[in-house]
């Protein structure tokens, strides 16, 4: 089933305290926006990528996208101030898409198998989100202590992709827009009109480069591919 997806990739990664955006940091010797993008040029239902972006990075990224031969159409979309008006900037971009991802750029690791399920999904029930079931103990703090120990059978882990038929998005960004609403997700935006959102189980592999210590994960993670490919 045919998609486009926004790409989110304006954001500073102070996290990373690399003193550039993350995303063209080098993973592998090959930038991490690319490893993620190569994903998308490859996926054959894959109708195009929207990039948000920093004006003054948009040509250094239209540089990366010649240099390692990405073909898909790409439309460019200017980053807000916070992530989800860069969403509503690329929603804008879409043009009559029935179907549309939301992906950060900086989980380079989704696979195509994974994009498959979450667009059935989607298909089905409007929108959909890949989520993992928490592995850790978690306690509620207040202050410095602990005020209770949370039933973590329920709870998962949100990642991206998250998918939605296109109308439900643009409506689910509309609203939240009208109503002064700033969502942790583009889920969290759909959820307020009280619309179904699916959840497909993820990989636990699907890890979003924040700090310098997931550059170490996300290198591991590239060896273990290698080995398992040869």
């Amino acid at each position: 089933m045919a998609y486009k997806v926004i790409l989110p990739a304006a954001g500073r990664g102070k996290r990373m305290g690399a003193g550039i955006n993350k995303l063209l940091l080098d993973l592998n010797s090959v930038p991490v926006l690319i490893h993620t993008l190569l994903i998308f040029e490859s996926d054959e239902e894959c109708e195009g990528m929207i990039l948000v972006v920093n004006p003054d990075e948009q040509a250094e990224m239209k540089g990366l996208l010649d240099e390692y031969k990405i073909r898909k159409p790409i439309a460019f979309a200017k980053g807000g101030a916070e992530r989800q008006q860069s969403v509503y900037n690329g929603l804008k971009k879409a043009g009559d898409s029935r179907l549309i991802l939301v992906h950060d750029a900086a989980r380079p690791f989704i696979t195509i198998g994974l994009i498959r399920k979450l667009c059935e999904a989607a298909v089905r029930d409007g929108a959909a989100v890949l989520a993992v079931p928490v592995k850790d103990t978690v306690k509620k703090v207040s202050g410095n202590h602990v005020a209770e120990t949370i039933e973590r059978s329920s709870l998962w882990a949100v990642q991206t992709p998250q998918a939605f038929r296109i109308s439900v998005l643009h409506e689910a960004h509309e609203r939240a827009e009208r109503d002064g609403f700033l969502g942790t997700d583009d889920a969290s935006l759909v959820e307020r009109l009280h619309h179904p959102v699916a959840v497909v189980q993820g990989d636990y592999n699907n890890i979003k480069l924040t700090t310098r210590e997931d550059l170490v994960f996300a290198e591991a993670i590239l060896k273990q591919r290698g080995s398992q490919d040869n």
